[in-house]
């Protein structure tokens, strides 16, 4: 399945980029936790659901007891977590007080750039398909062309985004580069 996209247009009035469109990648779904064990105990495993499940419990708690002791966690060839901090400034350094400044603690993650498995947003890109939301449509119910072939759909790079989203789901998220616009 490819990559949906849904184009949408910035209508933030202030903003340089109002009235510009951009796309933002759409979900279809968010697979649970057990979902997932699930998924992984099907790919000619010899190790079950309730196995896959145990293991990765096991394997988040670590990763958190990991990362709150101050380390970078890699998992594997997929990428490395870490924690970084959100907090406000102090005018000098005696002023900084760790419980007012600090707002907020992120779980980021960076994925890998190693010649294995590399996730970079370039190599991902060059790896997925795009499809427009909006041919979804015609590609769930064949229409006639007017050269009386039907048209197929499918995955390819149809209609590829104008400007490639980090976000997740429908409702935009942008990477930064691009404003919100809901």
């Amino acid at each position: 399945m490819p990559v949906l996209v849904k184009v949408k247009q910035n209508k933030i009035p202030k903003s340089a980029a109002n009235g510009k469109w951009y796309g933002h990648v759409v979900t279809t779904k968010t697979m649970t936790y057990q979902e997932l064990c699930k998924h992984m105990s099907e790919h000619n495993s010899i190790y079950g659901e309730d196995v896959c499940l145990g293991i990765a419990n096991k394997l988040q708690n670590c990763i958190l007891e990991q990362l709150l002791e101050g380390k970078k966690v890699q998992f594997g060839e997929l990428g490395t977590f870490y924690l970084s901090v959100k907090s406000a400034g102090a005018e000098k350094e005696k002023d900084f007080n760790l419980g007012t400044n600090i707002h907020g603690l992120y779980l980021c993650f960076t994925p890998s750039r190693t010649d294995v498995n590399n996730l970079s947003s370039k190599m991902l890109k060059k790896r997925a398909s795009f499809m427009n939301v909006k041919d979804l449509g015609a590609s769930l119910t064949p229409n006639p062309s007017p050269t009386g072939e039907e048209n197929q759909g499918g995955g390819g790079n149809s209609n590829p985004s104008p400007a490639p989203s980090t976000g997740g789901g429908d409702n935009g998220g942008g990477n930064g580069d691009q404003p919100d616009m809901d």
